[in-house]
This record gives C-alpha cells, structure tokens and sequence, in this order.
C-alpha cells in the first residue's frame, strides 16, 4: 500500500513539477492558459459595460479556475516533501492568494479587492516558464543579472545621490513659489526628468533652473544605455558559455541545444 502511495506521489511529482518530459509540459501549458485566461477574465470584467452583461458568466468562469487551482494547490501540498516550507514560500503565498477569494467569500464581503489580488497568480508564470527549452534562457538571464548585481548596484546608487543633490539644489533655485515646494517634491521633480518621462506638472521657471534641468535630461539619456550595456555584456558571456555546454542534437526528432546535463529532450521528451 506504501509502495503504491509512493508511486502516485512520484507520478504527480513528475507532473507537476516536471520540466523535461511530455506529461510535465502538457500540464504547465495547462496552468498558463489557466493563469493567463483567469487575469484576463478579472482585467475584462473590471469595465463596467462588461460586467454588467457578462458578470454572472464570468464568475462561473472563474469559479471553475479557483476549483482547478485549488486542486492544484492541495496537489503540490500532497508531493511537497516539506510542506510548511512551502506553504510559506514565496509560491506557495501566491498559490494561496489565488485560491482564497473562493473561501474568504463565504465569511467577509471583499467586493472587488481580493479578485485583483488573484491577478498575482501571473508571477507563479516565472515558476512555469521553467519548462523546456525555456529553462536554459532564464536561467541564462538570471545568471546575467546575479553577475551584473555589483555593478548596478553601484549604477543605481550614483542615480540616487543625483536625484537628491539636484532636488536638493532645484529647491534652493526655484523655491515654493515655482511648485518645488520642498526637497521630496523636487526630488519627484529629479526622478521624472533623469527617467525621461517628463509628467510637466512640475517644471523650473529660471533661468538657472532651465540650466540645471537640461544638464539633467542629458545625463538621463546616459542613464537609459548603462544598465542595458551592462546586461547585455553579461547575456553575451553567458551565450557563449552556454554553447560551449550544449551536447549533441536528439537522435528522435532532432531537437538540439539541450544542456549537458540535460536527461530528456525538451521536444519529445526521449531519455538521453
């Protein structure tokens, strides 16, 4: 009987989380056309035109997405070798979230608050996106920003103590009377100009502002190519490394790029 139990458990383990085998990807193309239809449906119905004819639909609809993810959450539950841990983490948070308008509902009145928090359910995407050739891309990225954390991180410190000198200074230039009533407000002011954005509910009046505000927008468009130089640089270094990792191309259907501690083929799922 244990060894049956054991067995399904395995099963479901390799369902569920599997990543390189037909069963796993069938079911995460499963949870993303879920997770994807579910946000759209709560992103629709939140126009007003819509919900008033559709409404009742809707909530079938998504009542039937909750029960799904429900089963989903108290299968992952059932394979979870520690199952504390993961309730707790930062998924198994999101998975709950997801499911606990359906509950909640029947004890508290929430109006329209708890269904735009299902809308988190999209970032247990990151977690699905794992499948495939996928895994080898994010992973890849991921690498690239671990590599490139120093860096900007002391990008984005410089950014920030050029936002509150310059705020610091366009308050003295301009002062109340020109809308940059104290440092936070044009510290605001500093942030939407250095980004490019330019709201122009708040803008310098001087000349001497003008000055400091152009000299601003000059360092913005810097701004803009250094993160994404820095990043590129490290995506380079990782293609390369990566193909020096690929192995052969699968003797099946021919699928190449696989790792080499690959085990099954990402597109047929053949055991290497």
């Amino acid at each position: 009987m244990k060894n049956t139990k054991d067995s399904l458990k395995s099963k479901l383990d390799t369902i569920i989380n599997g990543i390189d085998t037909p069963a796993g990807r069938g079911f995460d193309i499963l949870l993303i056309f879920s997770i994807l239809l579910s946000s759209l449906l709560i992103i629709v119905d939140s126009v007003s035109s819509v919900h008033l004819t559709y409404g009742d639909k809707i909530n079938m609809i998504q009542s039937a997405f909750l029960f799904v993810f429900t089963v989903e959450y108290i299968l992952r539950l059932i394979i979870s070798s520690k199952k504390i841990k993961y309730m707790f983490s930062f998924y198994g948070i999101v998975d709950f979230l997801a499911i606990a308008p359906l509950y909640l509902g029947f004890f508290i009145s929430y109006g329209g608050f708890f269904p735009i928090i299902r809308i988190l359910r999209l970032l247990r995407l990151f977690s699905v996106f794992k499948m495939g050739r996928y895994i080898d891309e994010s992973g890849a990225l991921l690498r690239a920003l671990r590599a490139s954390k120093a860096k900007l991180t002391v990008f984005l410190v410089t950014i920030i103590f050029i936002i509150v000198i310059v705020g610091a200074l366009m308050y003295v230039i301009e002062g109340p009377q020109n809308g940059f009533v104290n440092i936070p407000e044009s510290m605001y002011w500093a942030v939407v100009t250095v980004s490019t954005v330019g709201y122009g509910d708040i803008s310098p009046q001087t000349q001497l502002g003008k000055i400091v505000a152009s000299f601003l927008m000059l360092v913005g468009y810097g701004i803009i190519a250094v993160p994404t130089g820095i990043i590129t640089s490290e995506l380079t270094y990782e293609s390369k490394e990566q193909k020096k990792q690929t192995v052969k191309a699968c003797e099946i259907c021919g699928a190449t790029n696989h790792l080499a501690k690959a085990r099954f083929c990402y597109k047929c799922g053949h055991e290497f």
